[in-house]
């Protein structure tokens, strides 16, 4: 099938997947009748929003700007943070949010399902959000229909979020969703609530603490790597098989870069990237640093602020590199950059993409259909990703901390 085929191809299945299921159907109308119920709303005034984000790190991290604008605009008011247990220790870092209230959502979690049955577990979880007391609630993912029920079933008075099928029922204020930055539709929903100043620009910022800084200065001085060393980060992992890239291809950028900059090259991922990052690093000719797994995200985002730029696929990791202002190279397939790239300046952080025309598909999870059928992050060459790392570091400065 020629590259032409192709693309007609998958953009036939991907608006097939787009499309309503007859169970999803049939679920969005149970959850219009499950609205009509006359469920008794808290009375009391509590002066708390309570913010609903089921998502991991990078959506979590897109979020924080409309939290800030927010506890800007109300200082006094409360602001509670549920989201899932992966997004506790991010969100402790934000003074701005004054609790993060956890729950395992249901189709959220990347390891075993151990929460028993999901309406039971919303239903316990509404009972505690009843006894504590909300206002109001946003709910920040678009199709977040569990977040909407859950809002509903807490009897919280005003219920802002998307008017989108399943979601929407629940809510007392329903926006609609506009193709924009996922900072930008955030920031939408949080004028809903209250009105924002506004503001020439808007700033997606990681607070860090000096013990992460500390410890990430004591790992690298074990490395051997000095405090005016020039470093750069590349992460090649992330949540969806089908935004991975050739690790053949990484290694060859990072021989190429630690060459042009003098750079030692450090790699970061989860636990479960590390055979990736093996994989990379047995096929390099420059020595390579590996810390996946070892640390915590405040000690990964001191990492990032060390560095010249971060290197990876669309993922959260490259979120917390732009959150902890260091110019960023992201590599996008099926998702798309106009919602999701890399949060600032184009001329600190490049989008790189195949120029294929199905993408961006939005279809993260292609199973049951061969992956050489879904070729755009892989079509993306070393000479593309050089070319926008070396733009990025050439216009991005040095870190702090490091010498000219």
């Amino acid at each position: 099938m020629n590259r032409e085929a192709l693309a007609h191809r998958n953009r036939r299945l991907a608006r097939a997947r787009h499309e309503i299921s007859p169970k999803q159907a049939l679920r969005n109308q149970a959850l219009r009748l499950l609205a009509k119920a006359p469920l008794p709303p808290q009375s009391a005034e509590n002066n708390r929003l309570l913010i609903i984000r089921p998502d991991h790190l990078g959506d979590m991290l897109l979020t924080t700007p409309a939290i800030r604008a927010i506890k800007a605009a109300r200082p006094k008011l409360g602001i509670h943070v549920l989201c899932g247990p992966w997004c506790a220790d991010l969100l402790a870092h934000y003074d701005e949010i004054d609790q993060a209230l956890t729950l395992p959502f249901p189709g959220f979690q990347r390891a075993p399902a151990t929460s028993g049955n999901p309406y039971a577990l919303l239903l316990r979880s509404a009972r505690k959000l009843r006894k504590t007391g909300y206002d109001s609630a946003i709910v920040m993912r678009p199709d977040d229909w569990q977040g909407a029920l859950l809002a509903f079933l807490a009897g919280i008075p005003q219920r802002i979020g998307y008017d989108r099928a399943g979601v929407a029922p629940f809510l007392t204020l329903a926006r609609p969703l506009v193709h924009q930055h996922a900072v930008e539709q955030n920031l939408r929903l949080a004028e809903a609530f209250v009105a924002l100043p506004r503001r020439p620009a808007v700033h997606l910022d990681f607070p860090l603490r000096s013990e992460d800084r500390e410890t990430i200065d004591a790992r690298l001085a074990e490395w051997g790597i000095a405090a005016e060393a020039p470093i750069i980060c590349i992460h090649p992992g992330s949540g969806a098989p089908s935004k991975l890239w050739l690790a053949e291809k990484w290694a060859v950028v990072a021989d190429a870069l630690a060459e042009d900059y003098g750079a030692a090259i450090v790699f970061t991922g989860t636990p479960g990237e590390k055979d990736i990052i093996n994989e990379i690093d047995a096929k390099m000719s420059a020595a390579a640093h590996v810390i996946a797994g070892a640390t915590s995200i405040g000690q990964l985002a001191a990492l990032y602020r060390r560095s010249l730029a971060v290197l990876g696929p669309d993922s959260g990791a490259l979120h917390l590199a732009s959150a902890a202002r260091r110019p960023t190279v992201a590599l996008f397939g099926p998702a798309d950059p106009l919602e999701f790239a890399p949060w600032g300046d184009p001329a600190r952080h490049a989008v790189v993409a195949s120029d294929i025309a199905c993408r961006p598909c939005r279809i993260l999870d292609w199973r049951g259909d061969p992956s050489a059928n879904h070729p755009c992050v892989r079509e993306i060459t070393v000479a593309q990703v050089l070319d926008a790392a070396r733009n990025v570091i050439d216009s991005g400065g040095r870190p702090a901390g490091q010498l000219l």
